[in-house]
């Protein structure tokens, strides 16, 4: 507490204090954008400030701002929230030496102009919505009920089918996260969608195409297995541009289930698993 008083009890320390506490991002939007011009722009610049706050800033002030023993909460404070975005570029250009804050000049005018975005959203005043969740019910449901796992890995658990998810937080902002799973499909990458391969004789693979040619097609099936087919030997080839990943966890799953997994997904960024 007196380490907290310290910290807040002058306008520098409590300026540094507000510079790290905004959250996820609101960008400045041009004058003929559409609204969803305008979130996917929100969306993108909050991704790259939390990138920057995850990476920079977190160690300290923890994933969401609120502070660990390093460093205050930047997140909630009211003389935090009081400061102007111009008194946070100031912060994160210069630093605050004599409190160990670094200067994040070298993020340059639009990267420190992200981190404010995010900041801001950490505090519940900017546009892009937070998602609030327990993210050890998120992992209890990512390795169990919601299955997850069985497609997905994180940190070396869990299955080869689906993308490795360990370090997917730090380029999604939370509501590209929560899409990714309440609407798979919306957003399906190539090669991402269900390929179904019948050979001569009449076998029956389904899965993913990791490589594919004029001649050949690397199929991984559902259950992890591989199978190099040639185009040949082949009687019917199909790409279902459908994904793999169930697209019924919105109606399956509580709005406060969506929130934990994605805020587990979230606390990847900052935060490597504990050894077992």
């Amino acid at each position: 507490m007196q380490c907290f008083q310290r910290w807040t009890g002058n306008r520098s320390v409590r300026l540094l204090a507000a510079v790290l506490g905004s959250h996820l991002c609101v960008a400045v939007v041009g004058h003929g954008a559409t609204g969803d011009q305008a979130s996917a722009r929100d969306e993108k610049i909050a991704a790259e400030g939390k990138r920057s706050f995850v990476s920079g800033c977190a160690m300290c002030h923890g994933i969401d701002g609120r502070g660990s023993g390093r460093a205050p909460d930047i997140a909630s404070g009211s003389a935090v929230q009081q400061l102007s975005d111009a008194d946070l570029d100031r912060i994160l250009r210069d630093g605050i030496p004599s409190r160990g804050m670094p200067s994040f000049k070298a993020l340059g005018p639009v990267g420190i102009k992200s981190v404010i975005a995010y900041v801001r959203v950490l505090q519940g005043t900017g546009g892009a919505a937070i998602l609030r969740g327990n993210p050890s019910r998120g992992r209890d449901l990512f390795f169990g009920a919601a299955r997850c796992s069985t497609c997905h890995m994180i940190h070396g658990d869990g299955g080869f089918l689906g993308r490795d998810l360990s370090d997917y937080s730090p380029s999604h902002s939370a509501e590209a996260i929560h899409r990714a799973i309440a609407d798979p499909g919306r957003d399906l990458t190539p090669n991402a969608d269900t390929v179904t391969a019948v050979t001569r004789d009449g076998s029956t693979f389904v899965g993913v195409a990791r490589n594919e040619d004029n001649f050949s097609l690397q199929l991984q099936a559902l259950d992890g297995s591989f199978h190099l087919l040639l185009k040949s030997d082949l009687t019917a080839l199909s790409h279902n541009h459908e994904p793999l990943m169930p697209s019924d966890y919105a109606s399956r799953l509580r709005p406060r289930d969506l929130d934990d997994l994605v805020y587990f997904l979230e606390s990847l960024g900052a935060t490597p698993r504990a050894p077992q």
